[in-house]
């Protein structure tokens, strides 16, 4: 059973990419949205958590850049209704922390943003798993900023900002991390008197 991995990144499209770990092999690995946005450019190396689902018909690899990610992804898989593909695009949608406070708060209305997630599963999910995330709901995610991601107030220079970099395409839950991740090498004063333009161009920089 293959654990993790350690190689290059030979291509990568918008939910999986190539790992190539010496003598001509390559892995094909299936990772949420947020996690490819933080993969290094072709070429570089990684480092991967794997789980490795098998299957009659076929045996599957899904990664993951923090053992948190993999946790929450084997926790939410034990809810009836959630397969790992629906476990991925759940951690696609909202970084680890928030996921899990939501599920401690009981905020299953919060979790029906997530993709995929129904009313009835996000219910599940809130009832089944509040005594399984509390050590991961502290904070668990060691990227710089996405545990810490900010949250956008409607109005704000921070919304306009936050618009402006999904419109470039970045996953909502890695722009809110490279607003946080700015915000804490700012300090909270000068990340507050920031203008729209150098809030988009601070975060540019993290997710460079």
């Amino acid at each position: 059973m293959i654990a993790t991995l350690r190689g290059r990144v030979l291509s990568r499209s918008a939910d999986r990419a190539v790992v190539e770990v010496g003598g001509g092999v390559g892995y094909e690995v299936i990772l949420a949205s947020a996690t490819i946005s933080r993969l290094p450019e072709t070429g570089g190396e990684v480092f991967l958590h794997i789980h490795t689902s098998v299957r009659e018909d076929a045996i599957t690899l899904f990664g993951f850049l923090e053992t948190a990610e993999k946790e929450l992804f084997l926790i939410l898989k034990t809810v009836a209704g959630i397969g790992p593909r629906l476990a991925v695009a759940i951690l696609s949608g909202m970084p680890v922390a928030e996921i899990c406070r939501a599920i401690l708060e009981g905020d299953s209305r919060r979790l029906t943003a997530l993709p995929g997630v129904g009313r009835k599963i996000a219910e599940r999910v809130c009832v089944d798993l509040k005594d399984k995330v509390a050590h991961l709901g502290s904070g668990a995610i060691s990227s710089p900023g996405v545990a810490a991601g900010v949250i956008p107030v409607a109005g704000s220079a921070v919304a306009d900002a936050f618009s402006a970099l999904s419109n470039l395409g970045y996953p909502e839950a890695v722009v809110r991390g490279a607003l946080g991740a700015v915000k804490k090498r700012v300090g909270e004063e000068a990340f507050a008197a920031m203008v729209v333009e150098a809030l988009i161009r601070e975060a540019l920089r993290t997710l460079a």
